[in-house]
């Protein structure tokens, strides 16, 4: 685990922040320290925005009003208030919590931001920051309220919001707290905001990226499982492997393809049961697309993976804000870097690869379970079709979770509303194609696991003949979890659910590579 991340200006100018140390800090509570790097690069951006301040001419963020309101010029002995109900009003959210994951990443990486120097606040802005999240307080922000433009508001002033002493924090018990105390408890002073500050905290694409990012260390971890379970699949349904070699691939070739196949030999390798019917004896030409075109889909989705990581690394080499400070030049200037199209398009394309994962999956499980084509196996893998249902049911809950993720898979990008009397008159819709991406992966990974439940069953039910060293790992961690083998009905709830801790946390993937080493 990474222990501490260090935040500051490289030679580049920008914070380097890798996705580990984004999962580290969201997920496992891990340090951050701003550099001296980064606290001089927050003062010289500082100066410049006092200089402005003091200027007779208007700047917009520091001596005006905001959005529609940009063109009032704002009094010196209005400016600190001018900051509070900033805050104040754009903390807006209404809705469930969203999770506390989410609300340390968007914290990081507006942290991140602010430690180039480009935002021009003060070093104890950062610090005060920096100094919630080593204090594990993590600010109660809703679920609605951004439109993906100007950045996440809404969101962002919930955090900035307690930074001042106000708003609420996620308690102990996960249920929302006054945060004034909790600072209190924690030596942390709140803020009072000077000009140009309160707008610096809000506008960003720091939630969107933060999902995004998580969302790419999960959907990994489900390519891996994917191919594992449509390996199983292909082993329980007698298919046959020769359609993943790499001389196949090669003459079309797209890299994930070919590594989504690489892993189903490696996963298929020295398997009695696949081995049982590779002989002349095999009446079997072709298998069905759902087998055959395994790692065509799930490649497909690897090679939109690797898109959406590309502009996950662009965004995070960005500075966000509006106006941005230019410390070199003296100057501040008003852009439209805040706009989340780029992070919003890939948010939505990897929804439609999740969708289709899943639903190719489906198609496995279904055929395993229909009599009429899974070669020899009972119906549903039941023990006694009739009295017994076997895992008739598992499959509508899989279904019912696929046709969830294909509603999800309408994209949020092509949504916009107007806002602000019209100033903001085009907006990305990026935090809500981020939630909806969380959902699918959640829906996925269940979707996979009931996959990876009946194939195992299935498998089983081919005795005597042995599955490959890989599948068989997988389905030896399935038995240690509680997770029964063929049989008279059960109670099936409590076994998918433990079937999906052990994915969740890692215990499948890590038997299966284990036995056969790392999977691409």
């Amino acid at each position: 685990m990474t222990s501490t991340v260090h935040l500051g200006p490289g030679p580049g100018s920008f914070t380097d922040l890798s996705f580990a140390e984004i999962e580290a800090v969201a997920r496992r509570g891990a340090r951050v320290e701003l550099t001296p790097a980064a606290l001089d690069a927050l003062g010289r951006g500082r100066a410049t925005v006092d200089k402005l301040a003091a200027a007779p001419t208007p700047s917009y963020g520091i001596s005006t009003g905001f959005g529609a309101l940009a063109t009032r010029h704002i009094d010196p002995a209005s400016r600190a208030a001018l900051q509070r109900s900033l805050i104040r009003s754009h903390a807006a959210g209404m809705g469930d919590l969203v999770e506390p994951e989410v609300v340390r990443a968007l914290m990081l990486l507006r942290l991140k931001t602010l430690a180039t120097g480009y935002t021009g606040v003060r070093p104890v802005v950062a610090e005060t920051m920096a100094a919630l999240l080593n204090h594990g307080v993590t600010p109660a922000v809703r679920e609605y309220g951004s439109l993906g433009c100007s950045g996440d508001l809404a969101p962002l002033a919930h955090v900035a919001l307690v930074l001042m002493g106000e708003g609420e924090v996620i308690g102990g018990d996960g249920k929302p707290a006054e945060a004034g105390p909790v600072l209190a408890e924690c030596g942390i002073a709140p803020l009072v905001l000077e000009p140009k500050e309160g707008l610096a905290l809000i506008n960003g694409t720091d939630g969107m990226l933060g999902m995004l990012v998580l969302a790419l260390r999960d959907f990994t971890r489900l390519l891996k499982l994917a191919d594992l379970t449509a390996a199983m699949s292909v082993e329980a349904q007698l298919g046959t492997d020769r359609v993943f070699l790499p001389e196949l691939q090669a003459i079309r070739p797209h890299p994930g393809q070919a590594a989504s196949a690489a892993n189903l030999l490696t996963l298929l390798r020295d398997s009695g049961v696949v081995a049982s019917h590779r002989g002349p004896d095999c009446n079997r030409v072709q298998d069905a697309y759902s087998l055959r075109c395994a790692p065509q889909v799930a490649g497909a989705a690897r090679d939109t993976l690797a898109y959406a990581t590309l502009v996950a690394e662009r965004e995070l080499a960005s500075v966000v804000d509006n106006p941005v400070v230019l410390p070199d030049e003296d100057r501040v200037e008003s852009n439209g870097n805040f706009h989340g199209a780029p992070v919003a398009f890939v948010l939505d394309f990897l929804a439609i690869a999740a969708a289709e994962v899943g639903s190719i999956a489906e198609r496995r499980t279904d055929r395993m379970l229909d009599v009429a084509r899974s070669h020899g196996l009972p119906p549903f893998l039941a023990d006694d079709p009739g009295v017994d249902s076997g895992l008739m049911i598992a499959q509508y809950t899989q279904a019912a979770l696929v046709c969830d993720n294909k509603r999800l898979a309408n994209p949020a990008s092509v949504d916009s509303i107007p806002s602000s009397a019209m100033q903001e008159d085009h907006v990305s819709m990026g935090w809500s194609a981020a939630r909806k991406l969380r959902t699918a992966l959640d829906n996925l990974a269940r979707i996979l696991t009931i996959e990876l439940v009946t194939a195992a069953r299935a498998l089983e039910l081919r005795a005597p003949l042995k599955p490959a060293c890989g599948t068989a790992a997988a389905i030896a961690v399935l038995r240690q979890r509680g997770v029964g083998g063929p049989g008279p009905d059960r109670y099936l709830s409590i076994e998918l659910r433990a079937a999906e801790d052990a994915v969740r946390d890692g215990a499948v993937l890590a038997a299966v590579e284990e036995a056969v080493g790392a999977l691409r």
